[in-house]
């Protein structure tokens, strides 16, 4: 079983539950996820399950979009409704004051990283030192925030459309948003509704896939691993020269320099290569072994 599967990840489960989970339901170990999401946060995770886990890599840096809660006037531990109250104070904040906020927050701007976090400083994963009362010094890391629009209202808290790069901590977001107002801040939901090319509205839901494997159908939910490449052109290859790329050599091409999928006659997606000064060579392999 090879392939990607969008999963709509429920609130509860960390990534890693997710994971463990399909690995049974689908009676295979190899499957991996393109970027973690809180156990409070729903939405699309990403998973890569058989040989398409070697794409892993090239989704992780994909941009992201969120629909988030924002709830002003309270500060907590962990930036997020499921922390310790530390501090935030309840005022009025009209839609045109909080607009005003976040256009500061639109473009490139610096992070620094919550404590509850899986970063790791020394060989500790920052959330572990939190956890027992600690905390240490951390460096503002620069993140993309692509578009930053006010969604609506949900029972008194803002809902933020987010869209933002690789890196970016939404709780974070929501925090500075909460001191730049001077009321304080924190997230009080995350729905995750896209990633790179991906999209919410085409995942599935756990008892979906449960069903789907029960009925020996689960492998007709998976998306074949090369529509994770969609602008990439496509290559043929006889079948003497998938032969030697199977073996890891090289091959003689009269390709423009550049990327591509790399096909077999039969159309098995075989690799992601790349063509340089008339010689193809493997970047990434996706066939069986």
């Amino acid at each position: 079983m090879n392939g990607i599967l969008l999963i709509d990840k429920p609130s509860g489960w960390t990534s890693s539950d997710v994971v463990a989970k399909l690995r049974g339901v689908l009676h295979e170990k190899r499957i991996g996820h393109s970027g973690t999401l809180d156990p409070m946060a729903t939405g699309l995770l990403v998973l890569f399950v058989g040989r398409a886990t070697r794409a892993v890599e090239f989704a992780e840096s994909h941009d992201k979009r969120y629909l988030a809660g924002l709830r002003l006037g309270l500060d907590t531990d962990t930036q997020d409704t499921t922390g310790n109250r530390v501090g935030g104070a309840e005022r009025p904040v009209s839609r045109e004051e909080l607009e005003r906020v976040l256009a500061a927050f639109r473009g490139d701007i610096e992070q620094i990283p919550p404590m509850f976090s899986a970063i790791k400083v020394k060989g500790q994963k920052l959330y572990e030192i939190a956890r027992r009362g600690g905390e240490v010094e951390r460096k503002p890391r620069p993140v993309t925030i692509s578009a930053l629009e006010i969604a609506g209202e949900d029972a008194g808290d803002w809902l933020l459309d987010v869209r933002c790069s690789k890196g970016t901590y939404v709780r974070t977001l929501c925090h500075d948003v909460g001191a730049a107002l001077g009321c304080g801040g924190c997230m009080s939901s995350l729905r995750r509704l896209a990633a790179g090319m991906f999209r919410l509205e085409d995942a599935h839901t756990l008892d979906e896939v449960i069903a789907a494997a029960e009925r020996g159908e689960a492998e007709k939910l998976l998306l074949p691993a090369d529509s994770l490449f969609p602008e990439l052109p496509k290559l043929l290859v006889h079948p003497a020269g998938e032969k030697k790329l199977r073996c890891g050599n090289p091959l003689p091409s009269k390709a423009a320099a550049g990327d591509y999928r790399l096909y077999a006659e039969s159309g098995e997606f075989l690799a992601l290569v790349r063509v340089r000064d008339g010689e193809l060579k493997t970047v990434k392999s996706f066939f069986e072994i």
